[in-house]
């Protein structure tokens, strides 16, 4: 009995005990969560946030598991919105106890899960991770640590699956880093001790200036880290890197000297002198069966780096690489690459970017007894880079695929023929003193057939010329077929070097005829798939303009497919510059009309939401197929599904573009103008409803024909200038606005003959009558019925108001609501003029309501036969807007209005 006791207490007590580790992390997350923004806002000057925070008492037991869900750190002033830090879990392991008392919070070990690193120095030098807030201690003291939240107490860290970028803009210097997986152990609570640490990287690029000095390489460093806190000071000895096949042994130091300058003295070698690790570098060769390559030959690396780095100074460095008669076969490929003699010299002295001196005297090689021979020196290259370069080869590219491997699929043939040499100073070609600059040679390529996974299609070029001189590059005979078009070009590049080295805008011209394109294949444009539907998108990013464009593009097509636009005898010019693509005179046959277009399509302020800027004139499009084939129009103009005919339009827009090259709507913003030349309107739900209503079936089936009205739109809605239908046997007068989510704010002025109302129609006149007799008016049913109906709801589910009781005033009043609310790039003296005679409509209507609402409320005869009463008034006001539009379109158009067909 008493055991059962015990046993009952003890399981009472691990349940009291598991109940309070679960619950510790909730009743602490709150206090955690706010002292950890609080303490990261207070510390850095820039923008920190994160999801959410995952605490737990279990997974780092008996620590409290603090975990913070998508941490972003985002820079603030010059670094505004760019990225410094964004990790998916940052895990930090805290004393429980120190977490309880709230005071400062020991931190044990910290991992970060899948970090993505953006490092950034700008052209002037300033670093975008110089986050940290100055310290406001006296000059000479200590600083002052004793607000700080956090107390590290480190034994460990770890970093997995991290993205590392750095982009050196002063330097030249970029650095690219893809899964990385790195985690030191060590005592950081001592001033002295070391750190054993473990890096694997799958793929590390490195480069400097135009040289590529790593590419994807696989990277693995065991290496223990001497750490002197005091000094700032890291040092380290060890032979246990590998870069792909190469294996390193260095040793030296890094040390801080302050929060952007630090002192290196790094030494690397290579011990091996076997050509087979130095030919591991070259990714295409070490990704295919490399064990199993055949070489011989030597080969030597080592190099250097000394001095300090910061924001103004480089420090001193070398590297040596040479290959003596190099050797590789695959075992079961026919031909060797063979003779290859290599040396590659790249020194700077002082650290100074412009005594950087690229030499590589002599670089040969040979394929299936083909040679190749190439030689570079490049020096100056800040203040006045100076060239001497020649490349000469001929290689029967059929015979590439024998010699080293690609991937499975793949198909090569053609016929290469390169003889370059450049020799002088980029100042000569600045000042374009073309005769003190060498350039001369060509490079032609006939008959070349490459297709891959990449371009299953394949790609051909039947003939290819580019000759060489020092003003620029001329490209002539240029005719291939990709994608099922057969284009033929020519054109020149006027800078070819500049870009080439000191990554200068790359300024020419291209004129280029083409039979068809179809942008669908060129652009990876999703296509429906087998099931219906859509291919999945959220992996697509829009077509980036690159930032060292200065070119011009001259195209002709005989037919280009565009999603489901089909277009027809397109020509027109693109200028690509400034990260925009400009489009100026393009024309083309589209949608059994013509289609004429400029504008721009811009990626410099967001890669992924485009600026647009477009303005069209088209003219007589097919009103269905125009609907069927844009979006963008079903969501402007989404009558056009009920309508069928003919239509010119000119309009202007602006917004942005999302992830898949569709318009963002909201964001759009224009106005224009729409000439529906003729058509038929049928099945349009709120007529089709207000002819039930009224039991008048002529407003079912319309026939229209010649109608122009000017629109606006911005936020997600449309407004639509007041216009007027002409019909049969009655007029209307229709304005107001819809959104693109479809719902409708109209106001409609008609004046029906009373002898097409029916039976309903009279009964709902007679009820209104009987109405306004009621408050004291008395009226007399005329021959012609005028009616105010406001109509709302949704375009396919609309809700019908008539209101006859203050018709003539209120719809002038909503009218005048619309019209003030076009567009504002309107010249001000149409929307004056607009604003004016629509405030006389209204002012001639509220008058004639005063006077004749009582006698002719529904249209009665006016009996002085004038024209007066609210008839007239309806009158005047249709002649007054026309008249007012008429103004507004001769103004508008000093020529012939191209829109009358």
């Amino acid at each position: 009995m008493k055991l059962k006791k015990i046993l009952k207490g003890i399981g009472i007590g691990l349940l009291v005990l598991i109940a309070l580790l679960v619950a510790i992390p909730y009743l602490f997350k709150g206090q955690i969560m706010s002292k950890v923004k609080a303490e990261l806002n207070k510390s850095l000057n820039a923008k920190v946030d994160f999801k959410d925070v995952d605490i737990s008492l279990f997974r780092r037991f008996p620590r409290l598991a603090v975990a913070l869900e998508e941490l972003h750190i985002t820079g603030t002033g010059h670094f505004a919105g760019d990225t410094l830090l964004a990790v998916r879990r940052l895990d930090l392991a805290v004393d429980l106890m120190s977490a309880i008392r709230g005071e400062k919070i020991n931190v044990h070990n910290v991992s970060l899960l899948q970090p993505r690193i953006y490092a950034v120095v700008d052209e002037e030098g300033r670093p975008n991770w110089d986050i940290v807030k100055p310290d406001t201690a006296t000059a000479g003291a200590p600083a002052d640590t004793s607000s700080s939240e956090f107390a590290f107490s480190l034994q460990q860290y770890s970093i997995e699956d991290a993205t590392v970028k750095y982009d050196d803009h002063q330097g030249h210097m970029h650095l690219a880093i893809a899964g990385l997986n790195h985690k030191g152990k060590g005592d950081f609570t001592q001033d002295n001790f070391t750190l054993s640490t473990s890096t694997t990287a799958g793929a590390v690029s490195f480069a400097q200036g135009f040289i590529p000095y790593l590419l994807d390489a696989k990277t693995e460093i065991l290496a223990d880290v001497n750490i002197d806190n005091n000094a700032g000071k890291y040092s380290f000895k060890t032979d246990k890197i590998s870069v792909n096949n190469l294996k390193l042994s260095t040793e030296g130091f890094f040390q801080l000297l302050n929060d952007s300058s630090y002192n290196m003295d790094i030494r690397f070698q290579a011990p091996s002198t076997d050509f087979k690790d130095i030919l591991s570098l070259v990714p295409a060769v070490y990704s295919k069966d490399f064990s199993s390559i055949k070489t011989s030959g030597n080969a030597t690396l080592n190099g250097f780096v000394k001095g300090v780095y910061s924001g103004q100074q480089m420090p001193a460095y070398e590297v040596h690489l040479g290959v003596k008669n190099g050797f590789f076969q695959y075992p079961d490929l026919p031909k060797p690459v063979k003779n290859i003699n290599l040396a590659v010299n790249v020194t700077n002295p002082d650290g100074v970017p412009d005594h950087t001196i690229v030499d590589v005297p002599q670089a040969h090689l040979e394929m299936d007894d083909s040679p190749v021979d190439f030689r570079l020196m490049i020096k100056t290259p800040v203040s006045d880079l100076y060239l001497d370069a020649a490349a000469k080869g001929r290689l029967d590219l059929g015979k590439v695929t024998q010699i080293v491997k690609f991937d499975k699929g793949t198909k090569l043939a053609g016929l290469l023929d390169a003889d370059l040499q450049a020799r002088g100073y980029m100042s000569a070609i600045e000042r374009e003193q073309y005769e003190s600059f060498n350039a001369s040679g060509k490079v032609a390529l006939s008959d070349l057939e490459y297709q891959s996974q990449d371009y299953p299609d394949g790609v051909k070029v039947s003939s290819m010329l580019m000759s060489f001189n020092p003003k620029n590059v001329t490209v002539s005979d240029f005719k291939g077929q990709y994608l099922g078009t057969n284009f033929n070009a020519n054109g020149e590049v006027n800078n070819l070097l500049a870009y080439l080295f000191r990554n200068n805008a790359l300024n020419g011209r291209l004129a280029l005829q083409a039979d068809q394109i179809n942008l669908n294949k060129w652009m990876g444009t999703p296509e429906t798939a087998a099931s219906g539907k859509p291919a999945d998108t959220a992996s697509s990013t829009p077509f980036a303009v690159p930032n060292n464009l200065d070119f011009t593009l001259q195209a002709q097509a005989g037919k280009v497919l565009y999603d489901n636009l089909a277009l027809s005898n397109l020509n027109g010019t693109l200028l690509l510059r400034d990260e925009a693509v400009i489009m100026k005179d393009i024309k083309a046959n589209a949608l059994q009309g013509s289609m004429e277009i400029d504008g721009s399509y811009s990626t410099k302020n967001d890669k992924d939401h485009p600026d647009i800027n477009i303005s069209y004139d088209v003219k007589e499009l097919d009103v269905q197929e125009t609907f069927k084939t844009f979006n963008t129009v079903q969501k402007l103009m989404p009558i056009a599904q009920f309508l069928s005919g003919k239509m010119s339009s000119q309009m202007t827009v602006t917004g942005k573009l999302g992830k898949d090259m569709s318009p963002l709507l909201n964001t759009l913003t224009g106005d224009g103008n729409l000439l529906l030349i003729q058509g038929f309107l049928k099945k349009f739900a709120p007529l089709d409803q207000l002819a039930n209503q009224l039991n008048v079936s002529a407003l079912k089936d319309i026939s229209i024909r010649d109608i122009k009205n000017y629109f606006a739109f911005q936020n997600g809605r449309m407004t639509v200038n007041p216009f007027r239908v002409k019909l049969n046997n009655f007029n209307m007068l229709i304005g107001g606005s819809h959104g693109f989510d479809q719902t409708m704010d109209y106001t409609m002025q008609l004046a029906l003959p009373r002898t097409l109302l029916g039976a309903q129609a009279t009964g709902l006149v007679n009820n209104l009558v009987k109405q306004a007799s009621s408050k004291g008016f008395n009226v007399n049913i005329g021959d012609t019925v005028y009616l105010n109906v406001l109509m709302g709801g949704n375009i396919m589910k609309p809700s019908v108001k008539t209101d006859l009781k203050e018709a003539a005033g209120k719809a002038a009043d909503n009218l005048k609501d619309q019209a003030t609310a076009m567009v504002k790039n309107k010249v001000d003296s149409a929307k004056q003029t607009v604003k004016d005679s629509l405030t006389h409509v209204k002012n001639e209507a509220v008058n004639a309501a005063k006077d004749e609402l009582k006698k002719q409320l529904l249209g009665g005869k006016d009996s002085t036969g004038s024209g007066g009463g609210l008839k007239g008034a309806g009158k005047a006001a249709e002649k007054t807007l026309n008249n007012t539009l008429k103004g507004l379109i001769k103004r508008k158009n000093t020529a012939p209005d191209s829109t009358k067909q």
